[in-house]
């Protein structure tokens, strides 16, 4: 075999595809280069062709070298068939084993080993190893520990987990509907220059009013404190942890207490400030920083003066939110001290005795600014109280979801998370899309993208860890690019995009983790699978009840826009995300607009051709409306009115689908998307603040109607 076939065989053995087929049906290979520099950063030697040899052979040993793979994933009710790779002269030998329920209850056993059947052989130099299955029976849902004695001690997880995600008991007999927004934009009379927590409280008290079930929010990852205006929400600083600007500052009980934050706040600078980013158009992360943060300081020494050094009720809170965040949130609070102290959070850029967070190095400076991580997990702690308070009012307020949050597929690779866990990410890749109709030179998100080998090593651990922060206090979660569960889009650190390839992840374990923290938590999972979906793959997490994302200007098939009853019933569907146009954008060409304002295009017959796109698009969404009855009687011509958003609205709240959202931009006839895919700079990503209050938003009388008529429409 030639060199690039066996480069390729390794490929495969580890994951790596040889080529793609993309949405043109064009067949794309993977070249040699990219191979190698994957299989690297997957941890597989591949420089030369005796490293592709050598590490061939290890990967073909490497199940039968351990008596017990890492973990061994089953469904519920089912027998657990536990493999046991043992030395064949072994065979007449008696094994005993343990099983430590998740519960604390033990179980144990024995047999010997020539009783249970050989499945297969395999070599480790001259020794013979045989596969056989130790057969345990059904166990009970949850995350156990066996052990088992046969010579030597070997150990396994095993997951046992439901064949169904969790679906809210409402789901069965009613199609809910919610408000998606993104909580940055939020305005209101109080707030301090950008959307909070208790913005989030009025929105909700304003939706379940209308008999709304859900509100969906951008991501709440915690971002980078020391580059504020790096505001991507998909690019984050930690995906366990929250971001503290979104805290409504004066609903944190210390600043009734403290004196010194609200003579602060009451300066005149400050309120010159304050009423500055009130009227902005778009949110100034930085000043908006400068304005929070040394006021969240006067409440941490307040706090720790107050109630923490008192030992009293709101003490004990504290340190019980610090013992259940444990390792993570030390490691989190860690890395932002750190990053204060070196003065960036672009780790790699430390002395290198920091990158370990386990060093000694580390634990000098932790010890050395123990108050700053005191103060970081305070901020965890109050972000914390203030999103499960608004989950607290939207059960109250009888909705059948709550709060619908959002996983973005990865982290910024100067992240806390990379820090923390540097062995489970692939630090010399990261995740992107190949080129398409959207973006012809491909896309490169920056996120540094999970090793799935060393995720399955451990378990998966970090995955449902990873799941349990972002389930919490949320009814509903979506999984951005749910597609990674099956294959990510990697590209070599500093390559570009079309030298990508895809990378397989282990699609079933990943689907049976999260089935078993949706019902732990009894939270909703929605996969957001837009883009290249991969042929069976949206079958199979229907089969587990994962909701489908469906937008609708991408429900046009042959010149004609689906109708309504044909939209799948496993779906949450929407006008539009926070990448594409608004509603009223896509009707005046915004977007397109801004793609050639910032010279997206190509060419101008590439633009001419988009418009000439739009306008087919335009006459046909007409058509939809008017096979419907839902033709406003003021829409004589193409003209934007707000009565064609409320058609629309009325037009997807008739889908069987499970779950409709409606995007708060469209409700208020926002002309300009949150996101532009493609730029960066050069256009206010994740800035935009929504042009009224809400207070004055939820009072209009139009949108009332609006959303009176999706819900009368959604309880048919």
């Amino acid at each position: 075999m030639d060199a690039d076939g066996t480069l390729n065989r390794l490929g495969d053995a580890a994951g790596v595809e040889s080529h793609y087929w993309d949405i043109h049906g064009t067949r794309h290979e993977t070249p040699p280069d990219t191979m190698r520099a994957l299989l690297g950063a997957l941890g597989i030697a591949a420089d030369t062709d005796n490293d592709v040899w050598s590490s061939l052979a290890v990967l073909g040993e490497a199940p039968w070298r351990t008596a017990l793979p890492p973990v061994v994933v089953t469904l519920e009710a089912e027998p657990v068939a536990l493999p046991l790779r043992l030395p064949v002269e072994e065979e007449h030998a008696t094994i005993r084993w343990s099983l430590r329920l998740e519960t604390g209850a033990l179980r144990t056993g024995e047999c010997r080993l020539d009783t249970l059947p050989v499945e297969d052989m395999g070599h480790l130099g001259e020794r013979r190893i045989a596969l056989r299955r130790l057969v345990l029976g059904a166990l009970p849902l949850g995350y156990h520990e066996f052990r088992l004695e046969a010579g030597e001690e070997a150990a396994t997880r095993l997951i046992v987990a439901p064949a169904r995600c969790y679906l809210p008991p409402r789901m069965t007999n009613r199609r809910c509907w919610g408000l998606a927004a993104q909580l940055y934009a939020l305005k209101s009379l109080g707030d301090w220059g950008i959307g909070d927590f208790g913005d989030l409280k009025q929105l909700i008290e304003r939706v379940a009013a209308s008999d709304g079930d859900a509100i969906g929010l951008n991501p709440l990852h915690a971002l980078f404190l020391d580059a504020p205006e790096d505001a991507s929400p998909y690019s984050p600083a930690s995906r366990l942890f929250r971001n503290p600007l979104y805290l409504d500052v004066t609903a944190v009980p210390d600043f009734a207490e403290c004196e010194e934050a609200r003579a602060l706040s009451r300066g005149a600078d400050f309120q010159r400030t304050l009423q500055t980013l009130r009227n902005a158009e778009f949110v100034n992360y930085r000043n908006v920083a400068r304005l929070k943060l040394p006021v969240l300081e006067h409440l941490h020494d307040s706090f720790v003066a107050n109630h923490l050094e008192q030992g009293d009720a709101r003490a004990a809170a504290f340190h019980a939110f610090v013992e259940r965040a444990g390792e993570e949130l030390e490691s989190f609070a860690t890395y932002q001290a750190l990053s204060e102290r070196f003065q960036t959070h672009d780790w790699p850029r430390w002395p290198a005795a920091c990158h370990d967070r386990k060093s000694t190095a580390v634990a000098e400076l932790r010890g050395r600014y123990a108050e700053r991580l005191s103060f970081f997990r305070y901020l965890q702690w109050q972000c914390d109280e203030q999103i499960a308070s608004a989950a607290e009012l939207a059960r109250g307020r009888g909705m059948a979801i709550g709060l619908y949050n959002d996983l973005a597929v990865s982290v910024d690779a100067a992240s806390a998370d990379h820090w923390s866990h540097p062995h489970l990410f692939m630090g010399g890749a990261r995740v992107g899309a190949p080129p398409d109709p959207f973006n012809e030179k491909g896309q490169d998100w920056g996120v540094v993208p999970l090793n799935p080998v060393r995720l399955r090593d451990e378990a998966y651990g970090y995955f449902a860890k990873l799941l349990r922060a972002n389930m919490r206090h949320a009814g509903a979660l979506r999984i951005d690019h749910v597609m990674g569960w099956q294959r990510l889009f990697l590209i070599p650190k500093g390559a570009s995009p079309a030298s990508g390839a895809y990378v397989r992840y282990p699609i079933g374990d990943l689907v049976a983790v999260a089935a078993l923290e949706s019902r732990r938590n009894r939270c909703l999972v929605i996969g957001e699978d837009l883009g290249t979906v991969p042929e069976g793959f949206r079958e199979r997490l229907g089969a587990a009840d994962v909701l489908s994302s469906r937008v609708f200007y991408f429900e046009n098939r042959d010149g004609h826009f689906r109708g309504p009853r044909e939209y799948p019933k496993m779906a949450a569907v929407s006008v539009s995300t926070h990448d594409l146009a608004t509603l009223h954008g896509f009707w005046e060409g915004e977007d397109i607009a801004a793609k050639a304002r910032l010279g997206l295009f190509k060419t101008g017959a590439e633009e001419a051709q988009a418009r000439e796109a739009r306008a087919a698009e335009k006459r046909e969404l007409l058509q939809a409306l008017a096979d419907e009855d839902l033709l406003p009687t003021d829409q004589p011509t193409l003209a934007w009115t707000p009565s064609l958003a409320t058609a629309v609205h009325a037009f997807l709240a008739r889908s069987q689908s499970v779950l409709f959202m409606v995007q708060l931009d469209d409700l208020t006839g926002q002309a300009h998307q949150a996101n532009l895919p493609g730029s960066v700079t050069q256009y206010p990503n994740w800035r935009r603040r929504l042009m009224r209050p809400l207070e004055e938003i939820m009072a209009d009388q139009a949108i009332q109607s609006s959303t009176a008529a999706i819900a009368a429409e959604r309880a048919i």
